[in-house]
């Protein structure tokens, strides 16, 4: 039902690479470039600047990016609204989250929805905050999961849940003999932190 080569276009546009475009869509790279050209003869413009290895869209190529994305999000809503009509839930969501909500959060989550709707394909990256931010802008992902307090503008943010941070400490070492701990005795105390990857 959707032009194949508009969703070879997007792919490309996101990747940047003829080669990564292939491999993602399972077709070679010569069928890659011949769906662009496709394009670029039909409406008669150059979509990509290309300088060897490296390409870039141009101004007819992000103005055609900027449609084709409204056009993958209206069938993901047409779909959607078609599906409800004969109660049938399926489709495809990405999702995007930080690395501890991945790991730690959304597992026995994600388990529970796949549980009462099987037919629905969920797609989950990780990565840290500022990334899943813009995958969500660049429409790569249909929601993000995140920690901390981020106010891009273009988002809407809504509370999934509240996280509590606690401090730790082996039940053999000194501090775990207290029955009070003030937290001005903490500076003395080297801290272990875990940090996501950057």
């Amino acid at each position: 039902m959707f032009d194949f080569r508009l969703q070879v276009f997007r792919t490309v546009a996101h990747r940047l690479n003829f080669t990564k475009a292939a491999a993602e869509l399972y077709i070679t790279q010569p069928a890659v470039t011949k769906h662009i050209h496709e394009l670029e003869r039909e409406f008669k413009v150059k979509l990509f600047d290309r300088n060897g290895s490296h390409i870039k869209l141009t101004p007819a190529g992000e103005m055609m990016l900027q449609h084709t994305e409204q056009l993958f999000a209206i069938h993901r809503n047409l779909e959607f609204e078609m599906n409800n009509l004969t109660l049938k839930r399926s489709g495809k969501l990405r999702m995007g989250a930080s690395t501890t909500i991945a790991q730690y959060v959304l597992p026995a989550t994600l388990a529970a929805f796949h549980k009462k709707y099987k037919d629905i394909q969920i797609s989950l990256t990780t990565h840290n905050t500022e990334q899943t931010e813009q995958a969500l802008i660049n429409k790569e992902i249909d929601m993000g999961f995140i920690e901390g307090r981020s106010k891009n503008a273009s988002i809407k943010y809504t509370e999934f849940i509240k996280d509590t941070i606690v401090l730790v400490a082996s039940n053999k070492g000194r501090i775990a003999q207290r029955d009070i701990i003030h937290p001005s005795s903490l500076k003395n105390i080297p801290p272990v932190f875990r940090f996501g990857t950057p």
